[in-house]
């Protein structure tokens, strides 16, 4: 590596060491750019306080740093990742038996300093002593969300209120099976800081480690899912895990509202308004929950956010692959979830066979000269969409699915007219959002049964949605350059197959143009977990 004073590194991608260095660069650094030989890690402070949350400590950070880099690392960055890491801590939200709950820190001039801030100021109360200030209960989680910004993270020690006890107990009644290590850490790990997040690949089994922490809670748990499907894959696999039954799981989405002991709402849901009200608000009030899990946080929609600071007080778990949010609110899920309690490299869970290996390729098709002139004089709003939709793509897909004759193939993309010209030349049925939760279920059920081969697939599959037999996919349009999307569109191949066999995950990209440039940032947060794409020609497929 080339540890840089601008908390730049470049990792030379060829070195027999990369892959070590990779992984020990993960817990504080951001990949930024992956071209084949050079790759950009940045060092940011929100990185450092989730390593620091996290247990790693400065000096780890250094001795790292000085252990991997080609040359002497600069002596100020150093000091100042140390002085970063130190921040987090100094200042602590603690419970108080009569003021209810305190901001403390044994450095008075830090709380000076917050009292004088024009946002923090009215959150906070009467100061008891030099080192401690009162605060309004109710502002502990926009407290916390503030103190991120002016660069004091704080602690948060004051505790979590118990909720409505509930036994919940882990159960090989249905089937026999343990937690796997990992799992089992990760579920430890967030145990002990009583809220955070945990962050698996796709298919490593985040359901578990939610059940696991479930059954250390025993309480009332109030789940957040992305949609319907699931929702009822959460209870699918709670029911054959867990020794809850059938009627101490409801449902809270739009085609059911039942509140029960464990109950799994939807986000659309939870954020729709009613009258200008969000009516759901009545759903985090209706019990005294003991937990609350967030299946993919990295989505949290804003209305959640608002919630959640009035959640504190209840432990928190967050779920994702990717803790990268394309809003740049990474903050707000540290703040307001909590930090980072465990993360398992995608590298390592594969070589251990956890999850199933797989071949990147991204697949190059030039446009005709038409489609270059309408893309080239169209609206800059439109010209992805346009690159996105060249014509090439189809025989590609073709030429794909006929090299992986009788592999489950998913075919993915960003635009339903697209998909549904898709489904329709290739006589294969379309998923998209205007699919019914029925029809949905159906589809993913023959698919899973291996009555279908090919499925083609919208957003709608990106996430939570069980698919472990797909071994191919082939990604024709994405939203824009979403690092989490394309982490997501992997994942659903992750599932170690049955005969053992290789993922091949393709992406087909119109060269010379928008789709190529944003396939290049899409690519990034794979390249930071050791995924590699080769590039080639469509010509060259059946070589």
């Amino acid at each position: 590596m080339i540890v840089q004073s601008d908390k730049t590194i470049l990792l030379e991608i060829d070195h027999p060491k990369a892959g070590e260095a990779r992984m020990a660069l993960a817990p504080f650094a951001e990949l930024e750019r992956a071209p084949e030989h050079i790759h950009t890690y940045r060092i940011t402070p929100l990185a450092l306080w989730n390593a620091r949350a996290a247990g790693h400590d400065a000096e780890q950070v250094v001795d790292m740093l000085e252990r991997y880099s080609r040359f002497p690392v600069p002596q100020p960055l150093l000091v100042d990742i140390a002085e970063t890491m130190s921040r987090y801590g100094r200042v602590r939200l603690h419970k108080h038996p009569a003021h209810g709950l305190i901001l403390e820190s044994s450095e008075p001039p830090i709380l000076a300093e917050l009292q004088r801030h024009k946002k923090i100021k009215p959150m906070l109360g009467a100061q008891l002593d030099a080192e401690s200030i009162v605060v309004h209960p109710s502002e502990r989680g926009r407290l916390k969300q503030e103190l991120l910004k002016v660069g004091w993270p704080a602690e948060d020690l004051a505790g979590y209120v118990d909720g409505e006890a509930h036994p919940i107990s882990l159960s090989t009644k249905h089937e026999d099976w343990q937690l796997r290590d990992y799992q089992q850490m990760a579920a430890e790990s967030f145990w002990e800081g009583g809220s955070g997040v945990v962050v698996l690949p796709c298919g490593a089994g985040k359901t578990m480690v939610g059940a696991a922490a479930m059954s250390k809670a025993q309480a009332t748990t109030l789940i957040l899912v992305t949609n319907t499907v699931a929702g009822r894959q959460w209870r699918d696999e709670l029911l054959r895990r867990t020794t809850l039954t059938e009627e101490e799981i409801g449902e809270y989405s739009g085609e059911k509202k039942e509140i029960r002991p464990v109950t799994i709402a939807t986000y659309q849901v939870v954020t729709r308004k009613t009258k200008g009200e969000f009516r759901a608000l009545e759903l985090f009030d209706s019990r005294d929950w003991g937990l609350i899990i967030y299946d993919e946080v990295h989505l949290l929609p804003a209305p959640v956010f608002r919630m959640t600071s009035d959640l504190q007080s209840r432990r928190r778990l967050g779920l994702t692959a990717t803790l990268v949010r394309e809003d740049g609110r990474e903050g707000d899920v540290f703040s307001l979830i909590g930090p980072k309690r465990y993360d398992a490299p995608w590298k390592d869970l594969e070589s251990q066979g956890f999850i199933a290996a797989a071949e990147c390729t991204e697949v190059r098709v030039t446009m005709t000269e038409a489609e270059r002139m309408t893309c080239a004089t169209a609206e800059p709003a439109e010209r992805y969409r346009l690159a996105s939709n060249a014509a090439g793509k189809m025989s590609v897909i073709r030429k794909l699915l006929s090299r992986h004759a009788g592999a489950p193939t998913l075919i993915i993309g960003a635009y339903v007219d697209q998909l549904e010209e898709v489904g329709e030349a290739l006589g294969v049925p379309v998923v998209e959002g205007k699919t019914s939760n029925a029809q949905r279920q159906r589809l993913f059920d023959q698919f899973r049964t291996g009555k279908l081969q090919t499925l083609v697939v919208s957003k709608v599959a990106n996430f939570s949605i069980d698919l472990p037999e797909a071994a191919v996919a082939i990604q024709i349009s994405g939203t824009f350059g979403s690092r989490q999307e394309e982490a997501q569109r992997l994942g659903r191949l992750l599932r170690p197959k049955a005969d053992g066999g290789q993922a091949h995950f393709y992406t087909v990209v119109s060269r010379d143009s928008l789709d190529a440039e944003y396939a290049a940032h899409r690519q990034r947060f794979l390249a930071e977990q050791g995924y590699a794409y080769r590039i080639i020609d469509a010509e060259d497929i059946d070589s």
